[in-house]
């Protein structure tokens, strides 16, 4: 990071009389006012040392503003259901609201596996093998499902309970967090 540097600004000679100093304190009304000029700019962080006195100010990002545009969250939308017929007008399609979602049949209890640290995922014990488990396979108590990169330490994640992986949650290489579920595991009978 560059060096910062403070350069002293010389006052301006008046015409006849000495050169003057900014004053050395700043009252509310010349803050205010330049907290104003900042969100005219559009200046994020301003900092200023005028003798003693040190002012540092760092706006927060507005709400619903990104602060980096080429960042963004995507949402997926729930496809509306075709409800126009070839007869109905399209201002009727237009106005009718889409249905909501049937909800979810139940499902049978699946055991989740949890990743019990931080690190990255990995489905084999090195690159090229073939991984430790696939979808469909029967695991027991103790089987190595995967394992998991924290600070150059392999770590073997390990399953707590009997059965058969019916999904795995995450892709190889990919950066997990604690807790993060990793595989869903039908329990055996």
């Amino acid at each position: 990071m560059p060096e910062r540097k403070r350069i002293p600004v010389p006052a301006a000679p008046t015409a006849g009389r000495l050169k003057r100093n900014p004053p050395l304190t700043m009252n509310q009304k010349e803050l205010k006012e330049l907290i104003e000029f900042l969100i005219e700019k559009d200046i994020a962080e301003f900092e200023l040392e005028r003798g003693d006195v040190k002012i540092k100010i760092k706006r927060a990002a507005e709400p619903g503003h990104s602060p980096d545009p080429r960042y963004f969250a995507v949402h997926a939308a729930a496809a509306a259901p075709i409800l126009a017929t070839a007869q109905a007008a399209p201002a009727a399609a237009s106005r009718a609201a889409p249905e909501p979602a049937p909800p979810p049949a139940p499902e049978e209890a699946l055991h989740i596996v949890r990743s019990p640290i931080v690190g990255t995922f990995y489905e084999a014990p090195s690159p090229g093998a073939p991984p430790f488990i696939k979808s469909g396979d029967r695991v027991e108590v103790g089987q190595v499902l995967c394992i998991v990169e924290a600070m150059k330490l392999m770590n073997e994640i390990e399953c707590d309970v009997a059965g058969e992986i019916v999904k795995k949650l995450v892709t190889n290489g990919q950066p997990i967090e604690y807790g993060q579920e990793l595989f869903t595991v039908r329990p055996g009978k």
